[in-house]
């Protein structure tokens, strides 16, 4: 298991859990990121820059806190 900003570039994994609280959560949610859902992460950017993941052939950029507590097994 690893964190969302852990992953390699292009490499896909399933979120596990999600480390937050219910706003934090229904906020993922919103985002079609919830558990059980593949993912795949496209890249970071530099000095703690965002993060960009595909979900459902959408891109998504999340910041690198929200991304620190989204665990997912990789694939």
């Amino acid at each position: 298991m690893t964190t969302l900003d852990q992953l390699e570039n292009g490499e896909s994994g399933i979120i596990n859990e999600i480390n937050g609280g219910l706003g934090f959560t229904k906020r993922l949610e919103s985002l079609n990121i919830r558990k059980g859902k593949s993912i795949l992460k496209i890249s970071a950017a530099p000095f703690h820059g965002p993060v960009v993941l595909e979900v459902d052939g959408c891109q998504i950029a999340l910041g690198r806190g929200m991304a620190s507590k989204v665990v997912v097994e990789p694939v």
